[in-house]
């Protein structure tokens, strides 16, 4: 009788590297590793080697970093979706691309269980599993952290040592963090203490302010329906683009984040996010948009962008109700075409201009200057019509005012 086969997300990180051989110790089991590069920033090619000595029969290396860009960065970026005012959503967008490549390769390789190293306590369980039920259901999923008896990122490393395994996590620096081309994120050690101020040594990609430059830089953005196009007059791809964008913006300090967050499964947890890029596209889609929506549409939009980062952050991308707003957005973005220009200074983007051909702005109309398009008696009818029911209500109950006792 053949061996079961796992397929495993594998990052070659501590968690997933000493996931494989428990799961060879606890199942009779074939792993195969799966490393999907949403761009990490680092060399992938040594997960090779590191998988089949940890113990893998097979590993598979797959590049989907333009898609993680355009099918989820952007969309995300259309719907102005930020958790909880602060978090771009940078693991939340990279886990249902991640989990949907797993799926299509546990498939091809005819794996009876997809393997994840996400802990009982975190949102990427739910994300990972929720794509997998969507996308297939017959799969078995096994999740290591909540059944071994492994209890600490420590003890964790204790097991690796004890087999022969390298991990690129110590005991000094025990952070979890994840990186693609759109964040980093860290967790955990003394962050764990919302009194602790984050290390001087704590970010990897952006500046701290003491080290930015002492002179502003400006950065334009040309945008096609929503969709960033160009930086500073140069086309360029969509990978190529935030890449950019991140250089520029890390070298201001701009897009760093440090919140207290509320997980979906109840319990608040701190993190510190670097997102330099993102930051940048989320302030100029903005200021575009404000040119180019009109106050209803912007309005709604905005609840819905709260609606959309929820469930981004609690992992339902294939979900109708996600689809539904996708189409709700693309339909607001057929407008937001243009040119936006922003100011970087000591970790601060102001916006500088912005140009489109789908203005919505007159100048004629909002000039304090005189003008021979507005009438502004007319106001004084439209006060009228809206201002009847609050005078409809005052005669007949009574001026809400206090009286002044004598």
């Amino acid at each position: 009788m053949s061996k079961m086969k796992i397929a495993l997300a594998y990052s070659g990180g501590l968690d997933t590297t000493i996931i494989i051989p428990w799961l060879k110790e606890n199942y009779d089991c074939e792993v195969i590793a799966i490393a999907i590069d949403v761009g990490q920033g680092e060399e992938l090619a040594p997960l090779n080697e590191k998988a089949i000595r940890s113990g893998a029969s097979k590993i598979y290396i797959e590049d989907v970093v333009e898609e993680f860009v355009t099918d989820f960065c952007y969309p995300t970026l259309k719907a102005g979706a930020i958790y909880e005012g602060k978090y771009l959503l940078g693991t939340s967008i990279a886990r249902p691309l991640i989990a949907k490549r797993l799926v299509e390769i546990a498939l091809k390789e005819g794996c009876e269980a997809i393997c994840h190293g996400a802990t009982g306590k975190g949102n990427d369980q739910v994300r990972f599993e929720l794509t997998i039920k969507a996308l297939a259901p017959q799969l078995k999923i096994i999740a290591p952290w909540r059944i071994w008896d492994i209890r600490s990122r420590e003890q964790a490393i204790d097991y690796a040592k004890a087999r022969g395994l390298d991990v690129p996590v110590t005991k000094k620096r025990p952070y979890s963090m994840d990186r693609n081309l759109w964040h980093l994120s860290h967790e955990g050690a003394d962050l764990e203490d919302p009194w602790n101020e984050p290390k001087d040594d704590l970010l990897m990609i952006s500046n701290p302010i003491a080290k930015t430059p002492d002179k502003p830089e400006y950065v334009e953005i040309e945008w096609q329906k929503g969709v960033p196009v160009a930086v500073n007059g140069k086309k360029l791809s969509p990978i190529d683009i935030l890449t950019k964008l991140n250089e520029i913006g890390a070298k201001h300090g701009v897009g760093v984040a440090d919140m207290v967050e509320n997980r979906l499964v109840g319990m608040k947890s701190r993190g510190v996010y670097e997102t330099p890029g993102g930051e940048i596209l989320f302030a100029g889609h903005q200021n575009l948009e404000e040119l180019t929506l009109d106050r209803a549409t912007a309005h709604y939009k905005a609840m819905l962008a709260i609606k959309f980062g929820e469930l981004v952050y609690d992992g339902m991308w294939y979900t109708p109700l996600m689809e539904a707003l996708m189409a709700f957005v693309d339909k607001t973005q057929e407008t937001v075409t243009g040119v936006t220009r922003l100011k970087l200074f000591k970790g601060r983007i102001s916006p500088a201009g912005a140009k489109s051909p789908y203005s919505l702005y007159d100048h004629d109309l909002s000039t304090f200057g005189e003008d021979e398009v507005y009438n502004q008696k007319d106001a004084e009818g439209f006060i009228n019509l809206i201002g009847l029911p609050l005078k409809v209500r005052a005669t007949k109950l009574g001026s809400r005012l206090k009286k002044s006792k004598k």
